[in-house]
């Protein structure tokens, strides 16, 4: 057996977690020989119910698991990491204005962006899910300077999932028919889901999303805003956000990252911007397709954007400039 890894999750006490241990301490995300030690934070007044949660895991009695260690302190929760994922954020509440939100998230990211550079392995994977998870991310990553940029990313594959799952339904096939679909940008209602790129494999031809669907004004239209409006029309109809397939994203995402992309496909990540050939400014958390090789990302250079696309590309890249000049004014505080 391979020695034990150490994954941490944060905001650990929370529904996306709650949905996101089991499949990790399974051996679905690390591998099915991977022993692990679950390393959960939370805040203080969490910390009763999380050690409900680590009852709850120890009653699976899953064979990998070989440690459960709950906590609420950042010396204990990021030590010697070999993955991190950080749940955990400042929720947006009624009448809370976007900036106020990012001014209570920078300073939790920056925190949690020093905690990793102090305590963590300089080859820790950190993948940040809560919102707004790009710039989240950029702050994190910023405030880590050991650690390479290469190694933060955010989650767009939730996105990813959702535009697959569109197409699929569409077209009347399953999901894994589907390829190559890429969201672009910030995972916010300006992110843009391009299925120009996508192949779909409809009874065993494999076509362009396009010729497959028959249908451009529905994949220029409602295609894209059911997914950029997704997550509000699971909390309209749920009265609480997206879990259950957040955490599958989750999944999809880290094991993509440890083992690799299929051979001529790819996935959607929010990964640093640095000399792209799609204009997307540098220093920004983007989200690109990418392939993936040992446990290294790479931006798929190269694809057509025509115009329709490119004016999308851009509106979600000018939100993320704003977004991170705004959190970067609250850095110094």
């Amino acid at each position: 057996m391979a020695e034990p890894i150490r994954v941490l999750v944060t905001g650990a006490a929370g529904q996306i977690a709650y949905s996101l241990l089991y499949s990790i301490a399974k051996g679905d995300v690390f591998g099915k020989d991977q022993p692990i030690i679950l390393v959960l934070l939370d805040i203080p007044p969490m910390l009763p119910v999380l050690d409900g949660v680590v009852m709850e895991l120890q009653d699976c009695a899953l064979p990998l698991l070989r440690d459960v260690i709950p906590t609420d302190k950042v010396e204990v929760g990021f030590k010697d990491l070999d993955a991190a994922i950080l749940v955990g954020s400042m929720p947006r509440k009624e009448g809370m204005e976007r900036k106020d939100l990012l001014k209570a998230n920078v300073a939790i990211f920056k925190t949690q962006g020093a905690a990793l550079d102090k305590y963590a392995k300089k080859t820790v994977k950190v993948l940040v899910v809560g919102n707004p998870a790009n710039t989240n991310c950029l702050i994190a990553a910023k405030s880590a300077p050991s650690i390479p940029k290469e190694n933060f990313s955010c989650l767009t594959r939730l996105d990813h999932n959702r535009a697959r799952s569109q197409v699929a339904m569409r077209v009347g096939v399953p999901s894994d028919s589907v390829k190559n679909v890429i969201i672009w940008g910030n995972h916010s209602s300006t992110q843009y889901p391009d299925v120009h790129h996508a192949k779909v494999n409809n009874h065993g031809k494999e076509v362009a999303a396009f010729d497959a669907v028959k249908d451009d004004s529905w994949l220029k239209g409602d295609f894209i805003s059911t997914v950029q409006q997704r997550g509000a029309a699971v909390i309209k109809a749920r009265k609480l956000s997206s879990a259950m397939s957040a955490a599958k994203a989750i999944c999809d995402h880290m094991r993509d990252i440890w083992f690799g992309t299929p051979e001529g496909e790819f996935v959607s990540m929010g990964v640093y911007s640095s000399g792209n050939s799609y204009g997307v400014p540098d220093d920004l958390i983007y989200s690109f397709p990418v392939m993936i090789k040992n446990k290294t990302w790479k931006v798929v250079d190269g694809l057509e954007i025509n115009d329709f696309s490119r004016g999308k590309m851009d509106a979600t890249a000018a939100e993320l400039v704003d977004e991170r000049d705004t959190a970067i004014s609250f850095l110094g505080v």
